[in-house]
């Protein structure tokens, strides 16, 4: 399930692939100062290499880009600097990686 609040480019990711993530969801509407990137690659069930990257402000928006890697799916959610959370209402977002 993908919003109109997020954008992933490209969104057909291929392991390497360098994503930029664009959000403009909950947290941005409720006036969060920073903003992060929580995400993780998974191969099944578990995430892995799980991070959190300060996004930039920038054009109306939040964005922040990150290297894919190899797995099956390249997952994320959103925080804000006081620990509030978007992730989708549980769902979180995931993209499949292709081979």
């Amino acid at each position: 399930m993908h919003s109109q609040e997020v954008r992933v480019d490209p969104e057909n990711i291929n392991p390497g692939d360098r994503v930029r993530v664009n959000y403009n969801g909950l947290l941005a509407k409720s006036g969060a100062h920073k903003v992060y990137l929580h995400q993780g690659i998974s191969r099944g069930d578990s995430w892995d290499n799980v991070r959190d990257i300060e996004m930039r402000y920038e054009d109306g928006r939040w964005t922040a880009e990150t290297e894919v890697e190899e797995a099956d799916k390249f997952n994320f959610c959103f925080k804000d600097c006081a620990n509030n959370w978007d992730n989708n209402s549980g769902y979180n977002w995931s993209y499949q990686i292709r081979d």
